[in-house]
């Protein structure tokens, strides 16, 4: 199976097809961050979403140390 990497802002996003003809997503600067689309562009959506929300949880857990990650809007390109 041939891999599509698409770059969301610095973040790289991993998308692998799977076998229910859909593709699985995983960033490797967050591990355990992962979605997965029925489509190509249903995985970019969701990709979208899951690295917001992983970002947001982040910045949470890091703001009780003073902290924070910077969660600029995100954009998704193509390779």
């Amino acid at each position: 199976m041939n891999k599509k990497i698409t770059k969301i802002l610095s973040y790289n996003a991993i998308f692998t097809p799977n076998e229910q003809k859909g593709f699985n997503v995983s960033f490797p600067d967050f591990p355990g961050c992962v979605t997965f689309g029925k489509s190509f562009e249903d995985a970019k959506k969701y990709a979208k979403e899951a690295l917001e929300l992983w970002i947001e949880e982040l910045n949470q857990f890091f703001s009780f140390n003073n902290k924070t990650i910077r969660n600029p809007p995100i954009r998704i390109f193509k390779n």
